[in-house]
């Protein structure tokens, strides 16, 4: 499977990713802002993997893809589209530090988006985010997501519960080409 934005394409994983996939996911700069700790090499291999193995089977029960550039197929973050429920879904995204700025985590939000209110016929998309994340509230404003609402001890991260805010966007609210808002 493969999904190309302006800026990015989103692909499968492959355990030859595991270099790449640990900058990410073993950057404490990335992982603040998520809903799990920082990974070792021995965690990102044995994450990593199970992400592999997820992508094979026939119940697919998420897509999580490597974020790269057309230019360059190395991973510069990943981005999750997870169906929850028969008509909803949850939307994840993270891109390596190195490489914050530049759209791509607009860009490959707004490729699973299509692929969520397209191919998985998806009625409604949400995003929880930590309340501080202003960059990635920023990316599903842009994105026309609303404003749901404050979720408390939403997860537990980097030994402390934390909070997160609640966006969504439906179906009828999506438009194919992006929002361009501010």
């Amino acid at each position: 499977m493969e999904l190309s934005g302006q800026l990015t394409v989103l692909r499968e994983f492959r355990t030859s990713d595991l270099d790449d996939y640990l900058a990410i996911a073993g950057d404490d700069r990335v992982t603040t802002w998520m809903a799990f700790d920082s990974y070792d090499r021995a965690k990102a291999e044995q994450n990593l993997s199970g992400i592999v193995a997820r992508s094979a089977r026939d119940d697919r029960p998420d897509y999580m893809l490597a974020v790269t550039r057309p230019d360059e197929d190395r991973v510069i973050g990943f981005a999750r589209i997870a169906p929850s429920g028969p008509w909803a879904a949850k939307l994840g995204y993270a891109i390596g530090a190195d490489h914050w700025g530049r759209g791509y985590a607009t860009d490959a939000a707004r490729a699973l988006l299509r692929f969520a209110f397209g191919t998985l016929e998806r009625h409604r998309v949400t995003a929880a985010i930590g309340p501080e994340n202003e960059a990635s509230i920023a990316v599903v404003k842009r994105l026309g997501f609303t404003y749901e609402g404050h979720l408390r001890d939403h997860v537990f991260t980097n030994g402390n519960w934390r909070d997160s805010v609640l966006y969504s966007l439906l179906e009828d609210e999506y438009s194919p080409a992006g929002h361009s808002g501010p």
